[in-house]
């Protein structure tokens, strides 16, 4: 399965909103189409974002028709200011939007900089595929095997155009040979649990159960988990991690009872311009998610709702962070900038 695939200056995704029930791909022409699919998470997941706001930008450039660079300079910021506010917690969607800046300002040939901008958004879409797929090896020798694995959003090729982080750990642990079993939480309150990681298990074979998200501490306290496995939007300088929110109360639940709690993600996922976890930006998403699901209204109508789509993890929690340049343990503050 390819979640972005590049088909000759149009971009085809599988609309991960309509999973598990239809596998629908889309092709989109236009770059607008990608803002939106982006902001709409029929594409979501830190890498696979950062993947397909490269290819988004590429097409947009694509179609700016000028052979004034200053006039395509103006025409391609503005694609680059419509993808930023796309999902502003994502640090790979802002260190795309870096790499297309600097690779329009090599030369004044219009046409030349087209051309490289695809070259560059390839070039992303490969280093995210080899950087998942070394860290799932890596990661997976910290699995042992008889293993139950607790893991929380989804975080499998849908997630990062690749071979997945947590989830690519615990694929890469089953290719080991070693007998594991997941749990997995639905994830309110887009359900990317029970719709997008319950999926990818089923497809891989791997054993899985679904919980809802407050089971967690149940299953956990009576011994049944042995690690915590969760995936990044944003990791600071410090160690401190954003992800899905209800992440922060796994780490607590995970310290409590003295189990592992580790996070996986791939070094396009480290902001080392944050000192802290404090500076992260968090998304706000429409209160309508959480006060209905799939269309079907659950809460009375008027009744004020919340919907922060992450949270932050403190450090001090996190055994430790698996990359494909290695895993990175306490001190992280001093250890981040090494690797």
């Amino acid at each position: 399965m390819k979640p972005i695939e590049w088909l000759d200056n149009k971009l085809k995704i599988i609309d991960q909103t309509k999973l598990p029930q239809t596998t629908a791909f889309v092709e989109l022409s236009d770059y607008h189409e990608v803002v939106a699919a982006i902001r709409e998470m029929k594409v979501r997941g830190a890498p696979a974002i950062g993947v397909a706001a490269a290819y988004g930008i590429a097409l947009g450039a694509q179609n700016i028709k000028t052979e004034s660079k200053d006039r395509f300079i103006s025409q391609f910021d503005q694609i680059l200011q419509a993808f930023s506010v796309a999902r502003p917690t994502a640090a790979n969607l802002f260190r795309t939007i870096d790499r297309m800046k600097k690779i329009a300002s090599t030369t004044d040939d219009t046409p030349i900089i087209k051309q490289a901008l695809i070259d560059e958004a390839k070039r992303i879409h490969a280093e995210e595929e080899a950087a998942t797929e070394r860290l799932s090896q890596l990661g997976a020798e910290l699995i042992k095997d008889g293993f139950t694995i607790l893991t929380h959003c989804n975080t499998g090729s849908l997630a990062t155009a690749g071979y997945g982080t947590a989830l690519g750990i615990i694929k890469a642990a089953k290719k080991q040979g070693k007998k594991i079993d997941v749990i997995a939480t639905e994830t309110r309150p887009l359900l990317q649990g029970a719709r997008l990681t319950a999926w990818e298990l089923m497809q891989e074979n791997i054993p899985a159960t679904l919980v809802t998200d407050s089971m967690a501490g149940y299953f956990i306290n009576q011994g049944k988990v042995d690690c915590v496995i969760v995936g990044a939007d944003r990791i600071a300088a410090n160690g401190d991690v954003a992800n899905k929110i209800g992440t922060y109360t796994l780490a607590v639940l995970a310290a409590e009872n003295g189990i592992p709690f580790y996070v996986a993600a791939p070094t396009s996922t480290i902001d080392l311009s944050l000192n802290s976890g404090a500076e992260i930006p968090i998304e706000e998403r429409n209160p309508e998610e959480v006060t209905s699901i799939g269309g079907v209204i659950l809460a009375p109508q008027g009744i004020k709702a919340a919907n922060p789509a992450f949270d932050v993890t403190p450090h001090r929690y996190i055994t430790a962070i698996i990359t494909e340049k290695g895993i990175v343990k306490e001190p992280y503050g001093d250890r981040m900038k090494l690797i």
